[in-house]
């Protein structure tokens, strides 16, 4: 498994025995830090990589599965990331995606446009308006699950796509 934006690796306890490696990439050190302490509480060996996911450092194909979550919407170049992981994913493996983004409503989306540019100086260059599953797509993977909608809170910031996607054969 190869996890994007590993941040402070919240995710680890969630990996079940058929994840037999796992490696994260987060550029934030004082994430990864944490991330390297909560690794030590599971079963499966953990590689942490500080880089970002735009030049992941990685042969091609090497990778059964690819997770993402809360992660496109800050990544400085999520097009070259896409590729990246594209890249790095074998013929038929899946990435698993949560992720937040641009609202089907219109009314919405307005807010969206007019707070995201302070958004993206206090939240770390968080893009409201990137509608994550459209990226997804975009980089050629076909997505074969998808579920959004809303969660409590203020709705220009709450609108949530996840699901599953394939590296075509």
């Amino acid at each position: 498994v190869l996890e994007i934006g590993i941040g402070s690796g919240l995710n680890l306890a969630h990996y079940g025995p058929a994840a037999t490696s796992i490696t994260g990439l987060d550029p934030a050190a004082e994430l990864t830090d944490i991330a390297e302490r909560r690794a030590r509480d599971i079963a499966q060996p953990v590689s942490l990589l500080r880089v970002s996911g735009e030049e992941i450092p990685a042969a091609d194909a090497q990778f059964d599965s690819l997770v993402c979550t809360w992660t496109l919407c800050s990544i400085p170049n999520p097009y070259a990331a896409l590729r990246e992981m594209y890249r790095v994913l074998k013929p038929g493996g899946r990435l698993y995606f949560v992720e937040h983004g641009r609202a089907p409503d219109p009314g919405v989306v307005k807010w969206q446009r007019r707070i995201e540019p302070l958004w993206k100086k206090i939240g770390g260059g968080c893009h409201l308006t990137r509608a994550a599953d459209e990226l997804i797509a975009g980089a050629g993977f076909a997505i074969v699950e998808r579920a959004a909608g809303y969660e409590p809170g203020p709705r220009w910031a709450t609108f949530m796509t996840h699901g599953v996607a394939e590296r075509p054969r």
